[in-house]
């Protein structure tokens, strides 16, 4: 469902059994005609379910470690999602300034999708 709630992302492509694993991968592309980036997700470690680590890639634009902590919140669930910038060609701007507010934006849509999606909402 990565492609369905990840702001960017068009597709899955295929997926490594056992996913989200450590060591797993999936292959995605990401963006929109006529900028399109093959690349991979690959999963550095997995706590079900409580923690999740990942390394996204979108190369050459951007490398970056992120961690999705889900934790009990009443009847649901409460999602903290943290992106690091590791390599790219827009890292020096992803962490800082209006680079950062856009990514906190960015994975604050991100993570109402993912909501709507859990919650069976329709699109």
């Amino acid at each position: 469902m990565y492609a369905h709630w990840v702001v960017g992302s068009r597709s899955i492509e295929r997926y490594d059994s056992g996913w989200p694993a450590a060591g797993t991968k999936f292959e995605h592309t990401q963006g929109k005609w006529p900028v399109i980036i093959h690349d991979e997700t690959d999963s550095t470690s997995s706590d079900p379910p409580r923690r999740l680590e990942l390394i996204v890639k979108a190369r050459p634009v951007l490398v970056a470690h992120v961690v999705l902590d889900l934790e009990p919140a009443g009847s649901g669930t409460r999602i903290f999602m943290e992106e690091k910038p590791m390599s790219g060609l827009i890292a020096p701007f992803v962490g800082r300034g209006p680079g950062a507010a856009l990514t906190r934006l960015r994975n604050k849509v991100s993570l109402k999708r993912l909501a709507r999606l859990a919650e069976g909402a329709p699109g």
